[in-house]
């Protein structure tokens, strides 16, 4: 298929896209680049809440959370078709890259392919949807190693070492984000956040508040807990706010009237945002301190440069969480970025961290990052994505790369970022001195 073609038949808005990577790449880019190989970090579709009606999260409510078409943390009906309709668009992608044929009877020759997920349902289900409808003749296999609702420790943003040198790095670095008032001042930043979800919730006459008197979400209260072989922990309000912005969120996604969703509050867009914040300033702090970032990204971060250097590979699907889409950007350096059109601003259900790599004209080879997403009205309404109306698409800049007038990086650079990220490992507070001692 001829992308000039393509490109011409396409509306010149900017939600126009004839590449995942970015909407605005001109018809001429095809004639210098050549699509090699693309490796997605995909997180898991919509879910329901982890916890279900009867936990502490039912108590935080007067009202009856959204009855889910799905047991407790696993992917939803909704989540299934939603991530269907993204696998159906990067075969569009990938069928007008020329990186593989007819998309509805192509099948991959061995190795070309792999899906890969985290060993939970939720991830796995992800995996399988999205291949199904990239590849709906193909009977792929999904990669998973241990029975389901094991985590991989591939996937698992785990601590794989800790030091006291490393936890007082970490900790000092977690508690940067509060400002002056340090690790409280987290807190403090959400205070408008926090107003926004107790008037959803209605907390003041919720459970938790005529039993153990919470009408309010405290500023003071913060805790973490780094311990080697463990998930970054956290304990007081703001995890407690996560869980029911958290919920929020996807019951947004899920319930069609916007009022109900909202437990009968006309809550308004920037409302919403306020909401989800919550989550993400949670994800920031658990998991994108750069000395944590290195840890727990650690294997995931070596899953990827080695997919990007196997022979013969075309396409590579890494399904996991938000929590590995947000670790793996802060180690290699991103940017600050905030995603339009959705009120999840860092890594929305069902995104995608999209590594492209190409075939230079000037015989190098380049790479370009981007975040993939459907926004927040695609997944409400179950809009068909297309190359004419495809989902968001937002380049992803690393601190201390040059992009040329493409917006490409030279691979030869993105290779050394992954294995500079990776190598901080070795180097992480008091780890040269542990290994000398063993």
């Amino acid at each position: 298929m001829n992308l000039k073609k393509i490109a011409a038949s396409l509306c010149l808005s900017m939600l126009t896209a004839v590449s995942a990577v970015q909407a605005e790449r001109p018809a001429s880019f095809h004639d210098n680049y050549q699509l090699e190989e693309m490796v997605i970090l995909s997180r898991h579709n919509i879910r329901s809440p982890l916890s279900g009606n009867g936990s502490a999260l039912g108590n935080l409510t007067p009202h009856e959370w959204f009855k889910w078409t799905s047991g407790p943390s696993e992917l939803s009906l909704r989540g299934g078709q939603l991530e269907t309709m993204m696998g159906q668009y990067f075969a569009q992608v990938l069928e007008a890259e020329g990186l593989i044929g007819d998309r509805n009877t192509y099948s991959p020759a061995e190795g070309e392919m792999r899906f890969y997920a985290n060993s939970m349902q939720r991830t796995i289900a992800t995996a399988q949807y999205f291949s199904s409808g990239m590849l709906p003749v193909a009977n792929v296999t999904i990669e998973h190693k241990y029975a389901p609702s094991k985590m991989d420790p591939v996937f698992n943003p785990q601590l794989t070492y800790v030091s006291d040198e490393f936890r007082r790095q970490a900790m000092e670095e977690i508690s940067a984000m509060g400002g002056k008032e340090g690790l409280q001042g987290i807190n403090k930043k959400l205070a408008q956040n926090y107003r926004t979800i107790e008037k959803a919730l209605d907390l003041k006459d919720s459970p938790a508040a005529k039993k153990d008197g919470l009408e309010k979400f405290r500023y003071d209260d913060l805790q973490i807990s780094l311990e080697e072989g463990k998930e970054p922990a956290m304990k007081g309000s703001l995890k407690l706010a996560n869980s029911a912005s958290d919920a929020f969120i996807l019951q947004y996604y899920e319930e069609p009237d916007k009022v109900k969703a909202g437990f009968g509050h006309a809550l308004s867009q920037k409302e919403w945002e306020e909401i989800a914040s919550i989550k993400d300033v949670y994800g920031d702090v658990l998991f994108t301190a750069p000395s944590v970032a290195v840890n727990v990204a650690h294997p995931l971060l070596q899953e990827m440069s080695k997919e990007l250097a196997v022979p013969g590979r075309k396409f590579t699907f890494l399904c996991g969480h938000d929590s590995n889409i947000a670790s793996v950007l802060a180690a290699l350096g991103a940017e600050e970025y905030d995603l339009p059109r959705s009120i999840e601003k860092k890594t929305p259900i069902g995104s995608k961290l999209v590594v492209e790599k190409f075939a230079g004209k000037d015989g190098v080879e380049y790479a370009a990052l981007s975040i993939v997403y459907q926004t927040t009205d695609q997944l409400r309404d179950r809009t068909a994505l297309t190359l004419e109306n495809p989902p968001m698409v937002y380049p992803v800049k690393l601190k201390g790369l040059k992009a040329n007038k493409d917006g490409l990086y030279k691979l030869h650079d993105l290779q050394q970022r992954f294995h500079k990220a990776i190598g901080a490992y070795d180097e992480l507070p008091g780890k040269s001195a542990a290994k000398q001692a063993a």
